[in-house]
């Protein structure tokens, strides 16, 4: 790897590439580093681009790392990775794809995701897309996560996407059986004319199921954003979501909220907030001595924190 290399792992994982039990690292289409533990695994797929992710039962915190990263413009990289969690495992893993692109040509990640928690398993999913370069060519991320969770099962998803990404189509499945809990946060920033496009699904089968999934966006310059989410709930069961998005400039945002209760016994929230900063907020931070840029910049900051 070079410089630019470790740049961008620095940028999506920072520096915690050497504490992790198992590690695969993608770069322009191929894998350049893998290891392996005695209780996680990791596999490539033979069918097709991609790997299968091993964790054996009653493995405690274990932490897998498979970032990708995109130097060549041009590229198109498709890749498909399954997650197999044991039995009353812990896991933390940390994903995410950065692209630098100093040409003409798009480049592109398009990364499938699918997670299968067994019973009482419990898993810690944190991915970043992050993209730079000077050239003219689209740094383009569409990101496919689908979870499918067993009894007792617990997943948090932490998806963050900051800077550099012209366009991303973000979708999210998932299927939850009796008493498991899915917390998912993602939090955009867009600027220019880049375009984000999230979507959330989610099926609440199991009795005791719970779900709660919170977007925080910025939208600035020329840029536009969409919230769609789906949630069912079919049997006893509990939902929250929050949209929360602030727009700047000339930015735009869109929230499509819908929520189904197929159960008298289903819960189901949905709460949208899109606006500008408040200028309360910024008198207050300005009177500290702040110029009206800087009190702007502090807010989203803290907004996306």
């Amino acid at each position: 790897m070079n410089k630019v290399d470790e740049a961008l792992l620095t940028e999506v994982l920072g520096e915690n590439l050497e504490k992790a039990d198992a590690i695969n690292i993608r770069k322009n289409g191929e894998s350049i580093k893998r290891s392996v533990s005695p209780y996680i695994d990791i596999v490539s797929k033979k069918d097709k681009s991609g790997i299968d992710i091993f964790v054996k039962d009653n493995v405690k915190f274990g932490i897998v790392h498979i970032p990708v990263i995109i130097t060549e413009s041009g590229l198109t990289d498709v890749v498909y990775n399954d997650f197999y969690i044991g039995k009353n495992s812990n896991v933390i893993i940390m994903a995410g794809c950065g692209i630098h692109n100093d040409l003409h040509k798009d480049s592109e990640h398009d990364g499938i995701h699918r997670f299968f928690l067994s019973e009482n398993s419990k898993v810690k999913y944190v991915e970043k897309h992050y993209g730079e370069g000077k050239g003219d060519g689209k740094r383009v991320l569409n990101p496919t996560t689908e979870i499918y969770m067993k009894s007792g099962s617990s997943m948090t998803m932490d998806s963050v996407q900051i800077k550099g990404v012209d366009d991303t189509i973000r979708i999210t499945k998932a299927e939850l059986a009796e008493n498991t809990t899915l917390v998912i946060n993602e939090k955009i920033l867009t600027n220019n004319a880049q375009t984000a496009k999230t979507e959330f699904n989610v099926e609440l089968n199991g009795e005791n199921a719970s779900t709660h999934v919170t977007s925080r966006s910025v939208a600035t310059d020329d840029s536009y954003q969409e919230f769609k989410s789906n949630i069912n709930g079919n049997t006893k069961c509990y939902a929250h979501v929050e949209c929360d998005a602030i727009i700047k400039d000339n930015g735009r945002v869109k929230a499509i909220p819908e929520i189904y209760a197929g159960s008298v016994d289903a819960n189901l929230i949905h709460e949208a907030a899109i606006g500008k900063i408040a200028g309360e907020q910024l008198l207050k931070l300005m009177s500290l001595g702040l110029s009206e840029k800087d009190a702007e910049a502090a807010i989203i900051e803290g907004f996306l924190k």
